[in-house]
């Protein structure tokens, strides 16, 4: 191998490298981003935030993967997933990528490329590490939206996480109505 050998990334962004991806024990779960492409309206659609969360249903535990918790963001999705080893991370994150990836094309009527990028993996190897990116995931909404509502994002899996403390999101709807809300259609007088 030769210093710099290769092709060169293009584009605007520099996307993930081709490399191997570092290997980590089975029990540890991941942070992945999924970046999507350039030109795409926001995912933050009911219609697309419905189709992408079908294909998260249909796709959270195949291929050795499980899918966690996710939330959907204008561009690009974070989740927090386990898979029994590398090959099973590649695996399922391909076929979550083709299911994602088909939803949104038959959701928005069109052909093409959908995921922009290689996802980004990261192996959360202590308990705060897990917190501080579950924290992150299920509240990311409050960072990329402008004047963002109270309670929780509809566009992930935070009304059906039951680790918050008092004060947090949950405290904003009743908890009988927790279970409604995540077990249906994202309704359109709901803020995002």
């Amino acid at each position: 191998k030769r210093k710099n050998a290769g092709r060169k990334p293009k584009g605007s962004r520099a996307g993930t490298p081709h490399t191997r991806r570092p290997a980590a024990p089975h029990y540890l779960p991941h942070h992945v981003t999924v970046r999507f492409s350039a030109g795409l309206p926001t995912l933050r659609q009911e219609l697309l935030v419905n189709g992408i969360r079908r294909a998260l249903e249909k796709g959270k535990e195949r291929f050795g993967l499980r899918v966690v918790h996710y939330s959907i963001q204008h561009d690009h999705l974070h989740c927090v997933v386990q898979a029994s080893d590398r090959r099973a991370l590649s695996r399922g994150m391909r076929g979550l990528d083709i299911r994602m990836a088909r939803a949104v094309n038959r959701a928005l009527g069109r052909k093409g490329r959908v995921i922009g990028d290689r996802y980004h993996a990261r192996a959360l190897r202590t308990p705060r590490d897990v917190r501080n990116v579950l924290a992150y995931v299920l509240l990311n909404w409050r960072h990329h939206a402008r004047g963002a509502c109270e309670g929780w994002d509809l566009a992930s899996s935070a009304a059906v996480f039951d680790g918050w403390s008092e004060g947090d999101p949950t405290d904003v709807v009743p908890k009988a109505t927790l279970d409604e809300i995540a077990k249906t259609r994202v309704p359109p007088e709901r803020c995002w």
